[in-house]
């Protein structure tokens, strides 16, 4: 006997497709060749629906009292959004909008009758239309295929029928569909296997149609076109030259990067028009503020950098897909340091103390990539990564994902200014453990106040008040706190503010254009107003701020 499409059905069918898939997993990741051979097709659609399932039993959970249950539109609601916050890679991407669609359309959907059956039509055909439109470049033989052949399927189940039997109707089309993809996608028919995505996706729709029916069938997929399943994945299952065999990465992006955004429409539209120039497999799903980002690119960081200007991206995954036979390279350090510093002068002092140094000018922040191949450059398996600048944290914590997943332990040292920066490297210790140095770095850092004087372009409001052209500003940890007439006056009033609340050490650092003159007297005010601290000097160089102070 039909069961009721209802929430409990949806929880049914999360449980028996997680069993599918759970069953179906080594073999999936086996047939993977398509658009990556990198064998984790099946997993990825397996982490996907987990996180899917524990979705919907929240729901459950949640509703309150015992023996009731949440509404449909709450349990695939649930699924849905389940599915996009935990999607994994290209097939579980693209999974999480397949059922997106189904719950646009089940949320208002009757639970028995025609009007189910009608319902879950209409259901998979939208799932069939959203999957489309979320991949930047569909490509028959693919899941796209097979959803859309599970609709059709559907649509020619009886009229007058219920639910379970569009389900098994959708099924049986889809079993269909995935037996002719190595036909309609060269890859797979070089491989002698059928579309990995193709397969999940299959499953996915046996457990829905044993849910509503109460048959539980449990028949494998058929994996391979008349032949056995592979035994491993990839090449394995390619016949001896076939294009891809010694390197499947080989002409192929390096990277790919999936991570969760909090953006509007308007902004996930030139997102994808970005992210299409930049790589390939790129998959954009979900919707209400909330998306997924995926693709396969080069760069990784450019691609994280596009989803900040686009809105808050988190969650951020980078892998490395891997790259063929390097040549022979130097043995690599133990631990190295890498820090941005505005200006030659820090530079060249970064350099003196052993780190490599990444010299900006004002106005030009580094993108991820140069910070990525600095830490390339610097040749270590360690890396302790100190930004220098709170506007860097999302570059720097990009270029950190990306150097990652290229085998690279780094520390993203959350140093705001280049005073902080010089703290921590001073007590910086490669014989200590990574751990032991990342923490004696950043509490160095923290214990550093940091100031910065600057001269005002035109007249404008602060928090100190309104200043006028020629100004000079003191900034004290990032707010303008004094407004002077000139260079010394203002230093001095921002030393005995920073002073006031104790310190033992002040470091001066002077751009290209500020006498040494201007260091003696400061140094000549804190000695005789403030006893038992120490000051040292710095020079900045060109492009360095007229003057840094930082306050241990």
């Amino acid at each position: 006997m039909p069961y009721p499409l209802d929430a409990a059905a949806v929880r049914t069918w999360c449980g028996l497709a997680l069993e599918a898939l759970g069953r179906e997993r080594e073999r999936i990741d086996a047939i993977n060749v398509y658009p990556v051979a990198d064998g984790d097709t099946g997993t990825n659609l397996y982490l996907t629906l987990e996180s899917a399932a524990r979705a919907v039993e929240a729901a459950f959970d949640g509703h309150g009292s015992a023996g009731t249950q949440p509404d449909l539109a709450a349990a695939v609601g649930a699924m849905a959004h389940g599915a996009l916050i935990g999607a994994r890679g290209n097939s579980g991407t693209i999974l999480a909008q397949l059922l997106r669609g189904m719950a646009q359309v089940l949320a208002a959907a009757p639970t028995g009758g025609s009007g189910a059956a009608d319902a879950l039509r209409r259901a998979l055909r939208r799932a069939a239309s959203a999957a489309y439109e979320a991949v930047a470049h569909p490509v028959e033989g693919t899941v796209l295929t097979v959803a859309t052949a599970a609709a059709d399927a559907a649509e020619l189940s009886a009229a007058a029928g219920e639910a379970a039997e569009v389900a098994r109707a959708a099924h049986q089309g889809a079993v269909k569909a995935l037996r002719a993809t190595p036909e309609q996608l060269a890859v797979l028919g070089q491989a002698g296997v059928v579309d990995a995505g193709g397969c999940g996706l299959v499953a996915l729709l046996g457990a829905l149609a044993d849910a509503l029916s109460g048959e539980v069938t449990a028949e494998p997929v058929a994996v391979q076109a008349g032949g056995p399943v592979p035994e491993a994945a990839g090449c394995a299952v390619m016949p001896p030259g076939a294009d891809g065999c010694a390197d499947p990465h080989v002409g192929g992006p390096a990277f790919e990067v999936i991570y969760l955004l909090e953006a509007g429409d308007a902004d996930v539209a030139r997102l994808r028009d970005r992210l299409d120039r930049l790589g390939d497999s790129l998959v954009v799903v979900g919707g209400d503020g909330l998306w997924n980002v995926h693709v396969h690119v080069d760069d990784a960081g450019a691609a994280v950098e596009a989803g900040i200007e686009a809105g808050r991206p988190y969650r951020i995954r980078i892998t490395h897909f891997g790259a063929g036979p390097r040549a022979k390279e130097p043995a690599l350090a133990p631990r190295a340091v890498v820090a941005v510093m505005p200006g030659a002068g820090l530079a060249a002092l970064c350099a003196d103390a052993g780190a490599t140094p990444v010299t900006v000018r004002p106005g030009e922040p580094p993108a991820s990539g140069e910070l990525v191949q600095a830490i390339r450059q610097a040749h270590a398996r360690e890396v302790m990564l100190l930004p220098n600048d709170p506007e860097l944290r999302h570059t720097a914590a990009a270029a950190a994902e990306q150097a990652r997943a290229e085998g690279v332990r780094v520390a993203l040292i959350p140093t705001r200014s280049a005073v902080q920066g010089l703290a921590a490297l001073a007590v910086h210790e490669p014989g200590r453990s990574f751990d032991q140095d990342m923490v004696a770095m950043t509490a160095a850092a923290g214990a550093t106040r940091y100031a910065e004087l600057a001269v005002a372009e035109h007249r404008s409001w602060t928090m100190a008040g309104v200043c006028q052209a020629g100004d000079v500003l003191g900034l004290i940890d990032g707010d303008v706190v004094v407004i002077g007439p000139d260079l010394a006056r203002t230093a001095m009033t921002v030393l005995d503010r920073m002073l006031s609340a104790g310190g033992e050490l002040v470091t001066l650092v002077l751009g290209a254009d500020v006498p040494a003159s201007l260091a003696e007297g400061l140094e000549r005010h804190v000695r005789e107003r403030h006893l038992a601290v120490d000051t040292v000097v710095y020079e900045g160089g060109a492009h360095a701020a007229p003057l840094l102070i930082g306050v241990e």
